[in-house]
């Protein structure tokens, strides 16, 4: 089990995100977790110098819905640089949590080969609602920061990439 405090990031090492625009996708289920994630990663993206009027927030019902939330996302906001699905799946007595976990991971991964706009994997797969607690803001940090970082990376990429 990973004991290291998600919240630390080093500003020196993340590029100039002033221009960047944004979109988070945050699923409604187990919102007391997925509403941490987002301010985790909301604060992070203000921090490193992205403009509050460059991050578009969507809601959805639950993790599974990432998936096309993303894919709209994508397709109504063709000048995002990157965007973020968060979520939470905390583990039942049925395999309904493989399911859901398995397909939001899929899915996601499809978007990310499928589009030029990346998608950051922000979705916690635990298996008690401490764990989240823990990940969300708790005593590991949040996990929403670390998705902020690696989405200004990657929308860095992207630019770079671009001929």
């Amino acid at each position: 089990m990973a004991t290291t405090d998600l919240s630390v990031y080093d500003k020196g090492t993340i590029p100039n995100s002033k221009n960047f625009r944004f979109g988070i996708v945050v699923s409604e289920w187990n919102r007391d977790i997925t509403q941490g994630l987002f301010q985790g990663a909301f604060d992070t993206f203000l921090d490193c110098g992205v403009l509050k009027e460059n991050i578009v927030r969507w809601d959805v019902p639950g993790s599974f819905e990432l998936i096309y939330g993303c894919k709209k996302m994508q397709q109504s906001y063709d000048m995002l640089d990157a965007v973020i699905a968060i979520g939470s799946v905390i583990q039942g007595q049925t395999k309904h949590f493989d399911f859901v976990c398995d397909g939001v991971t899929q899915g996601i991964k499809d978007l990310n080969v499928q589009s030029d706009i990346p998608v950051i994997f922000c979705v916690l797969t635990d298996n008690t609602m401490q764990q989240a607690i823990d990940r969300s803001g708790g005593q590991h940090g949040n996990k929403g920061v670390e998705a902020a970082v690696a989405a200004i990376k990657m929308a860095q990429l992207r630019k770079d990439a671009t001929f």
